[in-house]
C-alpha cells in the first residue's frame, strides 16, 4: 500500500480535519458517478478505492497507530488487515477474506462493507445489501460505499420490475402456443418433428 499521507496529499502533521477535507476533495474528483462511460473509467476507480483505503488507514485511531513500514502489518483499528481483505476478495478468495475478516475486533464501517461484499460475492444479495447498509449508516460521507450501495440497488430493482413484468401476464398462453407452433414448423423444415400429430 503506498503512504496515505501522499496518497491523500497531506504532510505527516496534518490534523484529523485537514485529512478529511483533502479525502472529501479527492473523493469528489474521483467519484465513478463522474466517470461513467468514460475511457478513464477504470483509472478513476483505482484512484477512488486508493484515496478511500488511505482514509480508512489514517482516520479515527488509526491516525495515530499509523507507521510507514512499507509492509501490510497490523496498525491501529486493522486497516492494514482490510487492505489485505479487500485483495483476498478481488482475487476470489473469498472463505480467506473471510476468515480474517471475521478474526478482526473493529467492526466499524469498513468491517460491514467487506462483509457484506463478501456475501454479495457467495450469491447472498439481501445479507449483503443488509451489511453495506450499515456500513452507509456507520460512515455516511463514505462515498465508495453509498455508491456500491446504489449500484446493487439499482441492480435489484432492474430484477425485480423483470421479474414482476414476467408475473404481470405479459406472457399470455397464447404466446407460448404460437412459439410451440413456430418451434414445431422449424422442425418439420429440419426433418425432425417437435409435436407429432396423430
Amino acid at each position: 500500500m503506498k503512504d496515505p499521507y501522499e496518497v491523500l496529499g497531506v504532510p505527516k502533521t496534518a490534523t484529523q480535519e485537514e485529512i478529511k477535507k483533502a479525502y472529501r476533495k479527492l473523493a469528489k474528483q474521483y467519484h465513478p458517478d463522474n466517470y461513467a462511460n468514460n475511457p478513464l473509467a477504470d483509472l478513476a476507480a483505482e484512484k477512488f478505492k486508493e484515496i478511500n483505503e488511505a482514509y480508512e488507514c489514517l482516520s479515527g485511531s488509526s491516525h495515530s497507530g499509523y507507521h510507514h513500514t512499507g509492509s501490510q502489518g497490523s496498525s491501529a483499528g486493522g486497516a492494514g488487515n482490510f487492505a489485505q481483505i479487500r485483495n483476498l476478495i478481488q482475487m476470489n478468495r473469498i472463505d480467506e477474506a473471510e476468515r480474517l475478516l471475521d478474526a478482526l475486533p473493529n467492526h466499524g464501517g469498513e468491517w460491514f462493507f467487506l462483509k457484506g461484499t463478501i456475501f454479495i460475492r457467495r450469491g447472498w444479495h439481501a445479507q449483503g445489501l443488509n451489511f453495506i447498509r450499515q456500513a452507509v449508516n456507520l460512515e455516511p460521507n463514505n462515498m465508495e460505499y453509498r455508491s456500491v450501495l446504489n449500484q446493487y440497488m439499482n441492480q435489484t430493482r432492474q430484477y425485480r420490475d423483470i421479474g414482476n413484468g414476467m408475473a404481470g401476464g405479459s406472457v399470455s398462453p397464447c404466446d407460448c402456443c404460437q412459439g410451440l407452433i413456430c418451434a414445431d414448423c422449424c422442425c418439420e423444415c429440419m426433418g425432425g418433428d417437435l409435436i407429432n400429430c396423430c
